[in-house]
């Protein structure tokens, strides 16, 4: 079961009307091309039904990609000390909503302007226009998800305010095009996944309380 982001068809629209008014006027083949464009970024916007059914104290991973780095942070918006900063890449390929990592209140939403270098390069969790929010637990610990974006995303959407509660799973927001999304973590937490690994948005475990581990090398 697959829906879409009502964001595709300001998108999708304008790109299939393109390719009705070519089979009109008898270009059958430019107007397949455009209809398999407009296709490709409906595709984007894709958003599945997800089912997670792991262990109960996890944080799921908000995005789905590739996890490029792991590191230690600062990040007085999230919290006093240091996070876990669990760094994931989303190609143009990979589903494009993001996701919250477990049931919480929304209790800061920060969003920065600044530039648009790759989002694969390291720089771009600082340098980049971005949106963080700021989810406290029902243990009261705090977390992280940073929304960036990338040299092809121009935007980022937000689907939640300050205030708010969320599930586990529950849609946050959306980057149009090729980015990058961070979860920060407290650092005592488990850190259930590896650099390099691929990661689904409301599937992968990807944090859980307890000592400071890594499981998968």
């Amino acid at each position: 079961m697959m829906s879409f982001a009502k964001e595709a068809w300001p998108f999708v629209v304008p790109v299939a009307a393109i390719a009705a008014l070519l089979l009109l006027v008898g270009w059958r083949t430019s107007a397949i091309l455009a209809l398999a464009f407009a296709l490709c970024i409906l595709l984007f916007f894709r958003i599945p039904q997800r089912r997670y059914e792991g262990r109960a104290d996890a944080l799921l991973s908000p995005a789905s990609g590739r996890v490029t780095a792991i590191d230690t942070v600062s990040d007085a918006s999230v919290g006093p000390g240091t996070f876990t900063r669990i760094v994931t890449f989303l190609s143009v390929f990979d589903i494009h909503v993001q996701r919250a990592p477990a049931d919480a209140e929304v209790v800061a939403i920060e969003t920065r302007s600044g530039r648009k270098v790759a989002a694969f390069k390291p720089e771009a969790g600082d340098v980049n226009e971005s949106r963080l929010t700021v989810f406290r637990l029902e243990s009261g610990d705090k977390i992280g998800v940073r929304q960036v974006v990338g040299l092809v995303a121009r935007r980022i959407v937000g689907y939640v305010d300050e205030g708010d509660s969320v599930g586990s799973g529950d849609l946050i927001g959306l980057i149009k095009f090729g980015s990058r999304v961070d979860l920060l973590v407290p650092q005592d937490y488990s850190i259930l996944v590896s650099s390099g690994q691929k990661v689904s948005d409301g599937l992968t475990p990807m944090a859980a309380p307890g000592s400071r581990i890594v499981e998968h090398e």
